[in-house]
């Protein structure tokens, strides 16, 4: 894996990991040990007619219910392809840590993490690369698309769990507030740096927050940033930021967070 440049020595357009790097490598984050894990979601489409793979051509399968974590050559359609990256992610000496059916008939996850600073988007990244040359020899097509399918069914997200050092320590609770506090009050500026077509994922519906409105709760999966049952009954671990697409760059969403939590002085 490389990052890459202009003759000059400038970072190209495309290389955000060369920014990414200047915020981990600053010493305040250094010393906050930002762990990330990151869900990535994605849809397999059936190669020529840009449909999810096991629908039928023209229609549509049953609605959504019984796919999420589903078994069943009628439920979990291409776990030979999921199986197949799982496997590969863990050769390659990646993080990978899960992988699950998603709530769309023909959309997957897998989780990487716990990384630390820019260990997560260097993973990612390769897990996505990895994904992309299995779909190839599948012969399938695979799609980061916040949102593939029009109407009632899931868009697919990068939601980004995320804790400091301090948030893992004794009150660790009071830390998250103020840290998902600063995230509220930049909350324009992480929505455009979260995904291209969010705006068609992020509605309200189907398990997500408006994009325009800012929240946050305990299990909630309907708030911009979610904090875990477990995180509040310890009053110490880490939150979720929902708000991601699945077409995010890693380099920025995470970088962002670090920025926005550690760095950023309102």
């Amino acid at each position: 894996m490389c990052d890459a440049y202009t003759p000059a020595g400038e970072p190209i357009p495309t290389n955000k990991r060369f920014n990414a790097a200047k915020v981990f490598g600053h010493p305040d984050v250094v010393a906050e040990e930002p762990w990330y894990g990151i869900e990535q979601e994605y849809t397999l489409l059936q190669k020529d007619i840009n449909w999810p793979l096991g629908w039928p051509v023209g229609g549509y399968p049953g609605p959504q219910g019984p796919y999420y974590c589903g078994v069943g050559a009628d439920k979990a359609l291409g776990r030979d392809i999921v199986n197949s990256h799982y496997k590969a992610c863990l050769y390659a000496g990646i993080n990978i840590s899960g992988i699950n059916g998603e709530v769309m008939p023909g959309q997957w996850e897998f989780q990487v993490g716990p990384c630390v600073g820019i260990a997560s988007g260097d993973q990612l990244w390769m897990a996505r690369y990895i994904l992309e040359r299995i779909t190839e020899i599948a012969g399938v097509v695979l799609s980061f698309d916040p949102k593939p399918i029009k109407g009632d069914w899931n868009g697919a997200g990068a939601h980004a769990n995320y804790s400091t050092k301090s948030m893992r320590n004794d009150g660790g609770i009071d830390v998250i507030k103020k840290a998902i506090e600063k995230l509220g009050k930049r909350h324009g500026e992480h929505i455009a740096a979260y995904g291209e077509g969010n705006e068609r994922r992020l509605t309200g519906r189907h398990e997500t927050a408006d994009i325009n409105t800012f929240s946050w709760g305990v299990a909630n999966r309907g708030a911009s940033i979610r904090v875990g049952r477990d995180t509040e009954k310890e009053g110490k671990g880490y939150f979720e930021d929902r708000r991601p697409a699945s077409n995010m760059d890693p380099y920025v969403v995470t970088s962002m967070i670090a920025e926005t939590t550690i760095l950023w002085k309102p």
